[in-house]
């Protein structure tokens, strides 16, 4: 059995990667996002990490939604460690958080392999 590589998205940090005009209206940001990553070519599992006004965006066929009861970073550092045994990605710019899921082998890569710039 053939096990898919995973793909886990920081929400808030792309979808705040570009200025332009997110902040009124997270939640609709955070769905273009999910939108977007569920028409991505590619065999991967792909998880988007939400929090706060985000967190009532739900999964759809493709792309995962997982709603963080608190910080963001901390469920996607679980994530990287239950997933430590497959190839993990992790997209995010926020340095501390690259540091963090790195201890547990994932690579990472910025928003912009996700999100136009």
């Amino acid at each position: 059995m053939r096990t898919l590589p995973v793909l886990i998205v920081d929400a808030a940090n792309v979808v705040g990667s570009v200025p332009d005009g997110w902040w009124r209206d997270r939640r609709g940001a955070t769905m273009r996002l999910r939108d977007r990553l569920a028409e991505r070519e590619g065999s991967e599992e792909v998880i988007l990490v939400v929090e706060g006004a985000a967190r009532d965006v739900e999964s759809v066929p493709g792309v995962r939604v997982e709603s963080a009861p608190g910080s963001g970073d901390d469920l996607i550092v679980e994530l990287a460690a239950a997933y430590a045994d497959r190839p993990c990605t992790v997209v995010t710019a926020d340095r501390a958080l690259r540091e963090r899921v790195q201890a547990y082998g994932a690579e990472c890569v910025g928003p912009r392999t996700v999100r136009p710039a």
